[in-house]
């Protein structure tokens, strides 16, 4: 409103420059023609329309209007009554009084920002701490604040009270269980032969890495405890210390695994059934495996099956590149960028085929 009100009066400002230098009679001529075409427009609108003037109108008008006399208003042709302008003109000295003499804001003063942004980084980074926690762990760091205002501050910013905020998530839990968490699962294939395959396969779900446990036509219980008690055996030699393993509620699995793993220290967490993304990373590296390998390779039998799967897992693991290890891979760490540009023209870059084309490897030959 400020910006159009100041526009109306610069350009009438110059229409009265423009005026001076008209003859009385001419004048009189462009106010009767005004004022006619006033009449004509109050008769097109009819009495049952009314005329919507903007608030930066109404302030223009009452500030030019005002200073005639009552009678002088009721003379001219107005689209508004005499009352309606003045009635302006009271609004218009109001709000600026409004503004000058506003009282002073009631209550107590607003929370500091920078407490703020500290009490939502308590309760980011300790989800089970109410506003109460919160409180005593600001006052031991000399930050007085009422615990109402703890409360208001995370009502405000939509955060659950800690009853609800202690319970953990399921993404939460993996996480923060990531280095220490297994995940398996069967693939079945069918190769040349007619023959139904079943491939088990476990994954560490920190380093990406991939152990293909076997492959059977008959997976039967002694055959799935066996392979177990072999995954357990490597664990081990390997040197590394799982506390959980992600599987579903396929029946293949007997119920003698669990036993197994429990002697090695390890807790079987079963997923959701029908809720294959509680085990996500597992069911990736399973669409990995049938889009690069099984959907383009022609399978005899078990035992090209069991060749092909092994150097898909060496390649899989030492290779190729993991964008949740910033494209290094399971066995192979990032090498050192190369800074000269000299050295990027003059690379020899050759390439590996493996399973006779199916998967190609790059290496810096030079």
């Amino acid at each position: 409103m400020l910006v159009r009100l100041t526009y109306l009066a610069v350009t009438n400002a110059f229409a009265a420059l423009w005026l001076l230098p008209m003859g009385d009679r001419d004048k009189d001529v462009e106010i009767l023609v005004l004022r006619h075409q006033i009449t004509v427009l109050e008769r097109q609108l009819g009495s049952s329309t009314k005329v919507r003037f903007a608030p930066e109108d109404r302030a223009f008008l009452a500030a030019l209007l005002t200073s005639l006399p009552r009678q002088g208003l009721r003379r001219l042709r107005l689209l508004v009554s005499p009352d309606t302008v003045l009635r302006w003109h009271r609004d218009l000295l109001k709000r600026r009084h409004g503004r000058t003499c506003r009282p002073k804001r009631p209550g107590r003063p607003p929370t500091v920002r920078s407490i703020r942004v500290l009490i939502l980084r308590l309760v980011r980074e300790n989800p089970a701490w109410g506003y109460r926690r919160v409180h005593g762990e600001l006052t031991t760091l000399g930050i007085k604040v009422a615990a109402s205002t703890v409360w208001e501050i995370l009502k405000q910013e939509g955060v659950d009270p800690a009853p609800d905020r202690a319970s953990t998530s399921w993404a939460d839990f993996l996480h923060s269980q990531a280095d220490a968490l297994l995940a398996c699962d069967f693939i079945e294939t069918v190769t040349l032969n007619g023959q139904r395959q079943y491939i088990l396969a476990v994954i560490e779900l920190a380093t990406r890495r991939v152990r293909v446990l076997g492959t059977t036509a008959h997976p039967t219980a002694t055959w799935v405890t066996q392979v177990f008690r072999n995954l357990v055996m490597d664990l081990q030699d390997a040197g590394c210390r799982p506390r959980y393993l992600i599987r579903d509620r396929d029946g293949k699995f007997p119920a003698l695994i669990q036993e197994i793993l429990a002697e090695a220290g390890i807790q079987t967490v079963l997923t959701g059934v029908r809720m294959p993304r509680m085990n996500s990373i597992m069911e990736r590296w399973v669409q990995s495996c049938r889009r690069e390998l099984l959907d383009r390779c022609l399978l005899w039998n078990e035992s090209h099956l069991r060749r092909a799967l092994g150097e898909y897992e060496g390649f899989y693991n030492r290779h190729r590149a993991h964008q949740a290890l910033g494209q290094a891979a399971p066995l192979r760490a990032v090498p050192i960028p190369i800074a000269d540009p000299e050295q990027i023209i003059c690379l020899n870059i050759r390439r590996r085929d493996r399973l006779g084309g199916i998967l190609h490897e790059y290496l810096n030959a030079a």
